[in-house]
């Protein structure tokens, strides 16, 4: 490096390595500065003797028995989580008594404005250390809100933040500057973060209103959420000074967008709304699609709803689907359900006897219903191998893998029959063999 022509950078730092310096000589020499010294010293360990008597007693105040679930009780928890800033906070108001003390008899009070920023950024770090839980505020924290403390301690945040101001970036026919993009990154990350909370706050509000159809409370959700993020976009725009109507060629272009290559999602967007105003299909619903797949609605979104089928498979059917396609809908979260089991007797049976001993047997299980029918036993037909039978019966919910109603449904069909001894045929065939004696069969030599 060529000390006798430094570059500029170096040549700032140095200078500030000077004053640093000088100011540091200044206040070894100065007794204004050792007693404030002296004041910032007795600051801290009157605030450690305080905080040390005042932390048990707030805690305990501020601790509510955990069967309490109520607002007060939330808000004393809440309060609970900052006790850790006790210390640097009080440490920092009886160090402004100090300044003030000093200012008025010394007529000075670089010093203890000095150690209070330092307090301060003390603050800063027990907060981000010890209170921020959300990984996206520790990180906001860490990166943005200790090191701007870091240079307000240092008396070099307006040097700092002069410095970014001032360094324009070029961007096709637009600039902007260095300070106003961390702005920008840090309310948003900051205005959305509120947005995300706040949605996932009036969504478990909303889905525990039980007396509201599912339907409901899903259009409610989703209307709250559109809100939400709108009024979001709405304050970043204006803190950050950019108008609405400079957006109106954005808009232009999205519309275009939509219209050509992204109709298939406003059409799915639309589709999904209109869904959950109609309330054809909702969480819970089991359905089974045009192409035989079936499922249980697990979750809805903007352009999909998720079905989850007997085997724990996934399937993803655009909202779309459900507005054009034949779609059936089994039940609406404990609709009844009528199935049917099929079975044939021997042909030697005395049919009429068997509907109502079937029907009784079905009528005993625990998930049969008697409303709004009870088992039917019907004769379907004669088959090949026996006499043909089917009983009817009614459930509260779905026959899927996880609830077997027909299985059990044949179970007792088969222990009534085996019980008055009915048989159940299975397939019989009679084979009738014709052979003819070869030599029988020949004609007679000429």
């Amino acid at each position: 490096m060529d000390w006798d022509n430094p570059p500029k950078i170096v040549v700032t730092a140095l200078g500030y390595a000077e004053q640093g310096w000088d100011l540091a000589l200044t206040w070894l020499l100065s007794p204004a500065a050792w007693s404030q010294f002296a004041l910032l010293l007795a600051a801290w360990l009157l605030a450690w003797l305080v905080t040390r008597r005042l932390r048990p007693a707030l805690s305990r105040l501020l601790t509510p028995p955990e069967a309490q679930t109520h607002v007060v009780a939330r808000a004393r928890r809440f309060l609970l989580v900052f006790l850790p800033l006790l210390l640097p906070l009080l440490a920092y108001v009886l160090t402004g008594l100090g300044e003030a003390v000093t200012r008025s008899v010394f007529g000075s009070g670089a010093v203890i404005a000095f150690g209070k920023r330092v307090f301060l950024f003390l603050a800063v770090r027990v907060l981000v250390r010890d209170i921020l839980k959300d990984p996206f505020l520790r990180l906001l924290g860490r990166y943005v809100l200790i090191p701007m403390a870091a240079l307000y301690a240092l008396g070099l945040l307006g040097a700092v933040a002069a410095r970014l101001e001032a360094t324009v970036v070029p961007l096709g026919n637009m600039s902007f500057d260095v300070l106003w993009l961390i702005k920008a990154v840090v309310a948003g990350g900051i205005v959305f973060w509120l947005g995300r909370w706040s949605n996932e706050q009036s969504t478990t509000y909303i889905q525990a209103q039980q007396e509201m159809r599912p339907a409901t409370r899903q259009l409610a959700a989703k209307a709250a959420e559109i809100a939400i993020f709108g009024a979001a976009f709405l304050i970043l725009m204006n803190f950050l000074g950019i108008s609405l109507t400079s957006l109106a060629v954005l808009g232009g272009a999205i519309g275009v967008g939509l219209g050509f290559g992204l109709q298939k999602i406003a059409s799915n967007f639309i589709s999904g709304v209109i869904l959950l105003i109609e309330g054809q299909a909702t969480v819970g619903d089991y359905v089974e699609l045009d192409n035989g797949e079936a499922g249980t609605i697990v979750k809805t979104t903007a352009r999909a709803m998720i079905l989850e089928t007997f085997d724990g498979r996934w399937i993803v059917v655009p909202n779309e689907d459900f507005i054009t396609t034949r779609v059936i809908n089994y039940s609406d979260q404990g609709s009844a359900n009528r199935y049917e089991a099929p079975f044939s007797v021997s042909y030697d049976t005395d049919i009429n006897l068997i509907p109502e001993m079937v029907e009784k047997a079905v009528a005993a299980l625990p998930f049969v219903l008697q409303d709004p029918d009870g088992p039917d036993c019907e004769l379907r037909g004669f088959g090949d191998s026996g006499v043909d039978f089917a009983v009817e019966f009614w459930v509260n919910g779905i026959d899927d893998g996880r609830n077997k109603f027909t299985p059990k449904v044949l179970f007792a069909i088969w222990n009534v029959l085996k019980d008055n001894n009915i048989e159940i045929p299975f397939p019989q065939r009679v084979v009738h063999h014709v052979g003819l004696d070869r030599a029988d069969a020949m004609p007679p030599a000429p």
